[in-house]
Parts: structure tokens; sequence; C-alpha cells
């Protein structure tokens, strides 16, 4: 069996693997209004993938940490920050955008993304915002984009990465609409896309069924999987 992803609400992810490992990505837990009460707790990981600084893509990190010491993985400066304040030692996994990292039978690339990023209190400059791709045991692919503007160069990875299923933030105001999740899913070459960064916040406006109507509109064979938080879809 593949990689599993349980949706936390927002754009929180618990993954777990065809080979038995434990992620998170991008984990906001307490205080995250979308987040089920039962998956709240930090679980025994054996990473953590971040995109970029903002409280809603970190604030779970370190209780993660603190429950079971496991490498953080992410932008580098960001990784940093974190590592001072939630001790990680070694774990620390500081990257950068084109770099592969290999955690056991997993495989973690930093990807470009455009938006902004800084972290805690009043914020602190926290590297470049990326996306990433995860290739799982089984060879299949997943694509967070993070939080991230469209870009022309999503085309490249498509056809670097050629990922499975896609995260793709559609709330517009802070990311992509859904019509530039659309295009965006145009440019991937997209075969499965889940939208997220939605409906967290009232200055989120895009909705899933908008970005199911500009993938239908453009003519795209990408299929959108919506979840509800505390719901699964397979890699």
């Amino acid at each position: 069996m593949g990689a599993t992803l349980t949706y936390l609400g927002h754009s929180s992810f618990l993954v777990k693997t065809g080979g038995g490992k434990t992620l998170y990505l991008d984990p906001w837990l307490e205080g995250n209004p979308r987040c089920p009460q039962n998956l709240q707790a930090p679980q025994a990981a054996d990473l953590v993938c971040v995109t970029h600084g903002h409280f809603d893509h970190t604030s779970g990190v370190i209780p993660i940490f603190q429950k079971s010491p496991c490498p953080v993985a992410g932008p580098y400066e960001l990784v940093n920050l974190l590592a001072a304040d939630g001790n990680f030692g070694d774990k620390a996994a500081g990257m950068n955008k084109g770099g592969t990292v290999a955690f056991g039978d997993l495989k973690v690339t930093l990807t470009h993304a455009m938006h902004s990023s800084s972290y805690g209190k009043p914020g602190t400059y926290a590297g470049e915002p990326c996306g990433l791709v995860i290739a799982f045991e089984d060879g299949k692919k997943l694509y967070d984009a993070g939080d991230t503007a469209l870009f022309g160069d999503m085309r490249f990875i498509g056809e670097l990465y050629a990922p499975d299923l896609c995260l793709l933030p559609i709330g517009d105001r802070f990311t992509m609409d859904p019509r530039q999740a659309a295009i965006a899913c145009e440019l991937l070459g997209a075969k499965r896309a889940v939208p997220i960064h939605h409906s967290t916040f009232p200055p989120l406006t895009g909705t899933p069924a908008q970005f199911q109507a500009e993938v239908k509109k453009r003519g795209l064979k990408t299929e959108v999987v919506v979840l509800e938080p505390g719901q699964t879809v397979t890699v």
C-alpha cells in the first residue's frame, strides 16, 4: 500500500508511508480551527517537513519534536530558527531549493515558491519559502506547493518530478486563487490535486467548488480530490 495523507485542515497533513514511517507536513495542530480534536495531540514522527515560517505552518513543529525527536527538514534559515527554539541538535535538516536529502528510503527535494517567510514575533526573516517534493519508498511522488502564487516554472516541476499527487493552495489573498491553481494543474500536468489553504479564515475566499469548476473549464484531466479535515487520500 502506498503512502496515505490525512488532512489536518488548512495546509497540514499527517502522512503514513508504505514503509511504516510517519511524517508531518507544515503542522499546525493546537489552535488550528479546522484540525479535528482527536488529531491535535502530536504523534510520534520520523520526519517533519516545513515550507516556510508562518505560524499556520510551523506552530506544531516543536511540540512534535518534543514528543519524538526526529529530523526537521525545510529552508535552511527557518530550520535554524526552529532548532534554536526547540534544541534540535543534529536533527536540524536545513536545505535549500533544488537540493535533495534522503531520510532512509524517503527523499525530500525543495522547490521554488513565491510567497514570504517570517518566524515568531515580531517576525524574524526565515529565508525564502519553498515547495517540496517527497519521493516515497514505492517511487510515488508528492508535490506540496506550500503557500505560493502561480509561477511559470511549475512546468519544470512537473517535468522533473512528475508528481502523482499535488497539494495546491486555493484560498486567494495570501496564495493562488482557484483559477490560478487550475492553471498550476495545467503547468504541472497534475494527475490528482488536493486543494489546501482554504476555509480557515474569512479572508480566504477561494473554495474547492470554485477550483473544481476552473479545472473543468480548462478541460483538464486532473482529478480534484476534496478532503474534509480527518479524511485521507493515497498517493
